[in-house]
């Protein structure tokens, strides 16, 4: 029986691509985790795949800490290669961050084929030390192969839940009304730049007849503060594929699993880069969805700044006031979202591991 070991970590970002490609293979193969304690993986992997964790931690930091998290990935390796080894596994498959490490290296000394996915423009610091001695990288956005010239990248997209590639109907606590629908969203971690920089807009454009649906996170002191008709706050949604897709219009961070889903959604979008992401790769990430038209960026700024709310009604505008043409912004941002969309990112991916699995075995 083939069995893939899956190293995923730590975000939706990371884990839900990896979900993917696990349930586009063949279903002959078995599916191992690698992962780490106390995090998100513990809790999403358990009850469909057997889940094996390691102590591992990243690259940030100084001194002694970086030091120490560096020592911990090394030795992490041990323990990776004994269960590649003691469960016969056929391939490896990482979608990054830093549990990819222990993957690469004891795959490699296995002499197992394994496959790193990196989903953002600018690729991570294990893709960039490390993806010479994968069997492939695969990555999700063109941009990122200027910067891997020796790994020979392959861009396959980045895989999404199979929820966003079939039609979903709103729940009901949507606002409900003819006015447009905008969707703010900051991520699984909250976003409170973004959301400072959206709340004081929000009673405007409901006076004007737009629906709000603000996804504030879980970590924001202010939610649950501004309560009035046509007008949701949550800290998250189970209905994320339905609130894409039937969104006039989203204002998001630029993270990759969330532009993947906006893509494959077709909706319009507003992207605010987090400042503070590691190698700015979500600006990367915004330049590349604005490259093809399919995304508007605005900076993050302070809460009375205006270029947030002036996007917001030049793209809503039309809607709000019942002049949309054929050449209403909204139609051109979903248009450029279908150019960015991989719809089959899964299925790419899949059918990557199970040739380099074959030709190892063949070899073998």
């Amino acid at each position: 029986m083939p069995t893939l070991l899956i190293a995923a970590s730590g975000t939706g970002g990371h884990l839900f691509p990896a979900l993917a490609v696990a349930e586009a293979l063949p279903p002959e193969w078995r599916v191992l985790w690698l992962g780490v304690p106390d995090r998100l993986e513990t809790e999403l992997v358990p009850s469909r795949y057997p889940l094996q964790t390691v102590r591992a931690g990243g690259l940030q930091g100084r001194g002694l800490r970086k030091l120490w998290n560096l020592l911990q990935l090394i030795l992490a390796t041990l323990p990776t290669r004994r269960l590649i080894r003691r469960e016969g596994v056929t391939a490896v498959f990482s979608s990054g961050g830093y549990i990819a490490a222990p993957a690469i290296l004891a795959a490699r000394w296995c002499g197992v084929p394994v496959v790193l996915h990196d989903s953002n423009a600018v690729p991570g610091k294990v893709t960039r030390l490390l993806g010479q001695l994968c069997s492939r990288v695969a990555i999700g956005l063109p941009q990122a192969a200027e910067q891997l010239p020796r790994c020979r990248p392959l861009v396959t997209g980045t895989p999404v839940r199979e929820a966003f590639l079939r039609p979903a109907s709103l729940p009901d606590w949507v606002p409900t009304g003819d006015g447009p629908l905008l969707l703010v969203m900051g991520g699984s971690q909250g976003a409170l730049g973004l959301n400072r920089m959206v709340r004081p807009l929000i009673p405007k454009l409901a006076d004007a007849g737009c629906r709000v649906v603000h996804l504030t996170g879980s970590n924001d002191p202010d939610a649950g503060r501004l309560q009035r008709d046509g007008v949701v706050e949550r800290p998250f949604s189970e209905a994320m594929p339905a609130l894409l897709q039937h969104a006039d219009l989203a204002i998001s961070r630029a993270g990759a699993g969330s532009l993947s889903e906006l893509a494959v959604s077709g909706t319009p979008t507003i992207l605010v880069p987090f400042p503070q992401a590691a190698d700015h790769h979500q600006d990367a990430n915004a330049a590349a969805a604005a490259a093809v038209g399919a995304a508007v960026i605005v900076w993050q700024h302070a809460p009375e700044e205006p270029a947030l709310e002036q996007a917001i009604w030049r793209l809503l505008g039309p809607r709000l006031r019942g002049t949309a043409t054929e050449a209403d912004p909204l139609a051109a941002l979903r248009a450029g979202m279908a150019r960015l969309a991989v719809r089959d990112a899964d299925a790419r991916l899949a059918r990557l591991l199970v040739d380099l699995a074959g030709s190892s075995g063949r070899r073998g």
